[in-house]
């Protein structure tokens, strides 16, 4: 997926950022000169034989029993194997909030959607995108829960 052609595509604003490769979520957050609570990290789970996308700030943690009661079954995080079929365009962890994109279920926690704005890898641990919450919100139409926790 190319995450800028679907935002033009589909006429939303944001702005795009180049930084040196970072791999942590916190790390994209300080290379992108962005509040950890501000920056969307995604995390790939999978609950019997279904998969979903958990998007959350990168200052909190996935609480695994909180979101199995927001996704409704018991989740574990994926495989990085799984992860190359499920994202083959991506690299690894650097996907973009756009589960629906590649059949996957979405749902963001409640804390993030405080923001007026987010953050977000693109595909590469080397790029990300800006944009308003609300725009991302109305584009990719994710469900929204309580599964995260206050890191550290």
């Amino acid at each position: 997926m190319d995450v800028q052609k679907f935002l033009k595509g589909n006429g939303v604003a944001f702005e795009s950022i180049e930084h040196e490769q970072a791999y942590t979520a916190q790390e994209v957050a300080a290379a992108e000169h962005v509040s950890g609570h501000k920056f969307a990290k995604t995390v790939i789970v999978k609950g019997g034989d279904e998969v979903f996308m958990l998007v959350l700030p990168a200052s909190r943690h996935v609480d695994f029993k909180k979101a199995a009661d927001v996704v409704g079954t018991k989740v574990k995080m994926v495989s990085e194997e799984q992860m190359k079929e499920i994202f083959p365009d991506c690299e690894i962890g650097a996907e973009a909030p756009f589960g629906s994109q590649y059949g996957v279920k979405t749902f963001v926690d409640e804390s993030l959607r405080e923001a007026d704005e987010i953050s977000f890898r693109a595909g590469a641990h080397d790029k990300g995108i800006k944009m308003s919450y609300a725009d991302y919100e109305a584009l990719e139409k994710p469900a929204t829960g309580s599964f995260s926790i206050q890191a550290g």
